[in-house]
């Protein structure tokens, strides 16, 4: 839910409608809004496209929008999240 918090906080200090952002990404606004509640996930071509509207880095929100998708993967997996994501630390190429 931090992609969704994040885009909604910048397109309202922006004074965007979701529609307007809506029709950038060429979805409905149904679906906008179910991507900023965090009920859809965007993808990464809106993340990007997304960046270009609201005028923020694209690095900051792909890395939001990554940390969201790895947050749904580990939410349930508390007694073994953190040794897996040490082991994604030690054999991430970075």
């Amino acid at each position: 839910m931090l992609f969704g918090k994040k885009i909604k906080e910048l397109r309202e200090k922006q004074g965007l409608l979701q529609r307007q952002l809506a029709a950038v990404l060429e979805i409905d606004t149904p679906m906008f809004s179910k991507i900023e509640r965090g009920d859809r996930k965007a993808k990464r071509e809106q993340v990007i496209c997304l960046a270009q509207q609201l005028k923020v880095d694209e690095k900051e929100l792909l890395t939001i929008w990554l940390a969201d998708k790895v947050i749904d993967v580990l939410d349930n997996e508390n007694d073994i999240s953190h040794d897996a994501i040490a082991i994604v630390k030690d054999n991430i190429n970075i």
